[in-house]
C-alpha cells in the first residue's frame, strides 16, 4: 500500500505533467474551444478511462509485452494517427453555426467520451510512460507490486482529472466568446484542423 507521502508526491508531480503540453491536453484544449464546456468534460472522461486500461496492463504486466512488440506499437501508432486525421478533416469541413448550433455536439456523450477513449488508447506513448513512470513509486517492501501500480494509476487518474479540467474550463470559456462570431468559428474551426493533423503526424513519425 502507498504510504500518504508518496500519494500526495505522486500527485502533485502528475497534476504539473497533465498541465505541462502534450497530445491529451491539447485535444482537450482544441475540444472545450470548439464545441464546449460539457464537451471538455466528456473527453477528459474518455481520457481517463483509457487510463483505467493502462493501469491494468501495467499491474498485470501486459504493457510490457505490448512494449516489447515493434509490430503491435507500429500499428497502433497508425490507427491513432488515422483517427486524429479524420478528426483535423471534420474540423476543416466543419460549418459556422450560431452558438445554439453547438450544443448538438455536447449531448451527444457517447460520442465524445469515444474520442476521449480512442484518442488515449490509441497512442502508445503513454503504455512508454506508465512503464517508465509508475515503478518509481512503487516499494516492493510495502506489499503487493501491482496493487501499488493499482493506486498509483487511481492517483494519476484523479490529477488527470483535475488538470485536464482546468484547461478544458478555461478554453471552453474563450471558446464561448469566439463562438459567437462566424468569422471566429471558421478560424477556429481551421486552428483545431490544423492542431490535429499536427498531432497526426506527430504520432505516426514517433518511434519507441
Amino acid at each position: 500500500m502507498l504510504t500518504l507521502q508518496t500519494a500526495i508526491t505522486f500527485f502533485g508531480i502528475s497534476v504539473m505533467l497533465g498541465l505541462t503540453p502534450g497530445p491529451d491536453n491539447i485535444f482537450v484544449l482544441m475540444q472545450s474551444a470548439t464545441h464546449g464546456r460539457k464537451a471538455g468534460v466528456f473527453v477528459v472522461l474518455g481520457l481517463c478511462a483509457g487510463l483505467i486500461f493502462h493501469t491494468a496492463a501495467v499491474s498485470l504486466g501486459l504493457a510490457a509485452v505490448f512494449a516489447a512488440s515493434a509490430m503491435a506499437f507500429t500499428t497502433l501508432k497508425f490507427v491513432g494517427a488515422a483517427y486524429l486525421g479524420y478528426l483535423a478533416w471534420q474540423a476543416f469541413r466543419a460549418p459556422a453555426t450560431n452558438p445554439a448550433a453547438t450544443t448538438e455536439l455536447a449531448a451527444a456523450p457517447g460520442k465524445l467520451f469515444m474520442r476521449g477513449l480512442v484518442m488515449n488508447l490509441t497512442n502508445p506513448k503513454v503504455v512508454f510512460f506508465f512503464l517508465a513512470f509508475l515503478p518509481q513509486f512503487v516499494n516492493a517492501d510495502r506489499g503487493s507490486v501491482a496493487m501499488q501500480l493499482a493506486e498509483l494509476g487511481a492517483v494519476f487518474i484523479l490529477a488527470t482529472l483535475l488538470a485536464f479540467g482546468t484547461i478544458g474550463f478555461f478554453a471552453a470559456s474563450l471558446g464561448a466568446r469566439l463562438r459567437g462570431s462566424a468569422k471566429a468559428q471558421r478560424v477556429l474551426n481551421r486552428v483545431a484542423g490544423t492542431v490535429f493533423a499536427g498531432l497526426a503526424v506527430r504520432l505516426a513519425l514517433s518511434e519507441r
